[in-house]
């Protein structure tokens, strides 16, 4: 993970548009700032990023959906369950499936593992709107390819 900017997932480990199943892979990190407060001798992953790990995962599973033709922007957490406490160093499995999808908006289900335990889930709604810019876009575009997302589902930048 990335926290300072944000990136959270580092690896699609598998997307599946027949299925509307995404699973990604992040490392918590050992050391960063956000353990100075959260909480000072006991760090451990703040939950609002858990949610935001999960909403990620699910905009991987959204833009191959929409053929990264439209962006998703978080709208609704409905029902978040944080089960037990993540901490530095820990592997995580993010899954999202998606529930509906109509009238440009997007609802998944999310869970967070390690070692095969449940840790966090939700259920999440996403507008889908253009993408801001096209720079934006493109900037999205390589991203995709950093996590590994599908090479064939990938367009070309531009």
């Amino acid at each position: 993970m990335q926290i300072e900017i944000f990136i959270l997932v580092d690896r699609i480990r598998s997307l599946s548009i027949e299925n509307g199943l995404a699973q990604c892979e992040s490392a918590v990190p050992v050391d960063s700032s956000i353990y100075l407060g959260h909480f000072p001798g006991h760090p451990i992953l703040p939950g609002v990023l858990l949610i935001e790990s999960m909403a990620q995962t699910a905009g991987w599973l959204i833009l191959g959906l929409t053929k990264f033709e439209r962006f998703p922007f978080l709208s609704i957490v409905h029902e978040a369950k944080m089960r037990d406490f993540v901490t530095p160093g820990t592997q995580l499995l993010l899954e999202a499936r998606l529930l509906h999808e109509g009238s440009g908006f997007y609802k998944t289900s999310n869970r967070v593992l390690a070692d095969g335990k449940l840790k966090c889930e939700a259920e999440t709604t996403f507008r889908v709107m253009p993408f801001p810019s096209p720079t934006f876009r493109e900037h999205v575009i390589a991203q995709a390819r950093r996590v590994g997302f599908p090479p064939e589902l990938v367009p070309n930048a531009g």
